[in-house]
């Protein structure tokens, strides 16, 4: 949307473009010639005041600005946009005329939310699995886990029950968030009460509103005094056993959408792999792996969600994953260094979610400075994931992948042997998949054109001993 307009509190537009109705949801003549509201009216109110004080500074220092803020569209929807504008004087030398281009950036806020949600929620799962490493006290590590749930999904208040061998019922025995805990260490029979029949049953319950249920007189917790609205109860089922059951509560009508409760699930088997572990510790290896599979599809999220944000590399992390693989194979690598290379090619390009939109989604030729921001991205995928032990091994691709054999690449101009090999192998097949993909600045090369390149940056860009292995 291009707009002219007065540069008073509320933005009164003197020009817009046709674009405007699909930003505002408003036409432009309301906007102008019948002023059913001006610019300033749409923005959020939460961000007024920032948007106005910064273009008050843009006047005085008589420069250009670029805002990111938010709007409410005439259907009351929220959307996220992008200003770039500048102000001048108007025609009579009195009050000021801003000219500029919005563009609405929700679709990349939205990635940039997921990709952060995902960040926190797998290291809430570290965090966890930090916990249930540390040793079989079980309830420092329901403690962790109950704090977890509470600052990952937003609830009101939690609860773990256990169920102890031999014994036909639930005990209470941590929680968070209640007003009281008279109710701890209270047993509950398997099949009464709400979380009595998720143990029975084997099956989460959702109850979304609790008003409209009788009082239930098998329930141990004070739920009206509580002042409880909404009851979520996922049982904890490992190795084929109810472990006992975790229980979620929300005091407003707060709703918890299915994103959540999907997590909320994920958490409950981290529940359940906590009290297994209390009892059977030397099986904790086993359940490292079931933890590993968590882990890696929260990854698979989390690039999927960075696809969203740059849309031009749509399925190229995938795509290279296998060949990589190929290759490193090709080079004698074997067992786990495999699965932190697939980490790792899965992760290549987590960096550029520290480059500016304005860079990274810049549809021309980038000026030399913003070259030097975007090759700053390695860089930036070693500090998001540096202090995640987990993906430690893995980093070596997202951190040296632009290094050359040479010595000529970036960040750090790293020379032969001294690129670690994941990130030489890495380096060979993204170059490949790149030269062989359509992009929008130009169509994809021909294989065999794609590979003489390779073959003739042997030794300069490329690790000799990984061309012979991916011509292999």
């Amino acid at each position: 949307m291009v707009y002219q307009c007065r540069n008073d509190w509320n933005h009164t537009l003197e020009y817009t473009s046709k674009g405007c109705y699909a930003l505002t949801g408003y036409q432009p003549d309301d906007l102008i010639m019948n002023h059913v509201t001006s610019y300033g009216e749409l923005i959020h109110p939460d961000d007024r005041e920032m948007v106005w004080i910064n273009i008050q500074s843009a006047f005085i220092q008589r420069k250009s600005f670029e805002l990111v803020y938010r709007i409410q569209t005439r259907s009351r929807q929220v959307k996220w946009v992008r200003e770039l504008g500048a102000g001048s004087f108007g025609d009579n030398g009195n009050g000021h005329i801003l000219e500029g281009f919005i563009t609405d950036i929700t679709d990349q806020k939205m990635a940039e939310e997921q990709i952060q949600r995902q960040a926190g929620r797998f290291q809430a799962l570290r965090t966890i699995d930090t916990a249930i490493s540390a040793g079989p006290d079980l309830q420092f590590t329901l403690g962790i886990l109950l704090e977890q749930i509470m600052s990952q999904l937003n609830v009101d208040a939690a609860a773990i029950l256990l169920h102890r061998p031999g014994i036909p019922a639930l005990e209470y025995v941590a929680s968070r968030g209640f007003r009281t805990n008279g109710f701890l260490h209270s047993r509950l029979e398997i099949g009464k009460g709400f979380a009595g029949r998720a143990a029975q049953l084997r099956k989460t319950i959702h109850i979304t509103d609790l008003s409209i249920l009788n009082r239930d007189t098998n329930q141990v917790l004070p739920i009206e005094a509580e002042g409880f609205k909404a009851y979520h109860g996922v049982p904890l089922v490992a190795k084929g056993q109810v472990k006992g059951v975790l229980e979620v509560f929300v005091r407003t009508d707060k709703h918890v959408d299915q994103e959540r409760l999907d997590f909320l699930e994920t958490l409950a088997g981290q529940a359940a792999i906590a009290v297994d572990n209390s009892t059977l510790f030397e099986q904790l290896q086993d359940s490292n792996t079931e933890l590993s599979i968590a882990y890696d599809a929260t990854l698979e999220g989390w690039a999927k969600a960075l696809e969203l944000r740059d849309r031009e590399t749509v399925g190229h992390a995938h795509r290279v994953i296998e060949m990589t693989l190929r290759v490193a194979h090709n080079v004698g690598i074997s067992g786990e260094p495999l699965q932190h290379i697939r980490r790792g090619a899965l992760l290549h390009d987590i960096g550029k979610m520290g480059i500016p939109d304005s860079i990274l989604l810049k549809p021309g030729p980038l000026t030399p400075a913003e070259w030097e921001t975007m090759r700053q991205h390695p860089v930036h995928a070693y500090e998001m994931l540096k202090t995640i032990d987990y993906l430690g091994p893995a980093l070596e691709i997202p951190y040296c992948h632009h290094e050359k054999w040479d010595g000529n690449g970036y960040p750090r101009g790293l020379k032969g042997d001294n690129i670690p090999m994941s990130a030489r192998i890495f380096a060979v097949v993204d170059v490949w998949d790149a030269l062989t993909s359509d992009r929008p600045y130009r169509f994809a090369w021909p294989e065999n054109k794609a590979l003489d390149y390779i073959k003739m940056e042997s030794g300069r860009h490329f690790d000799p001993q990984v061309v012979n292995a991916f011509f292999s």
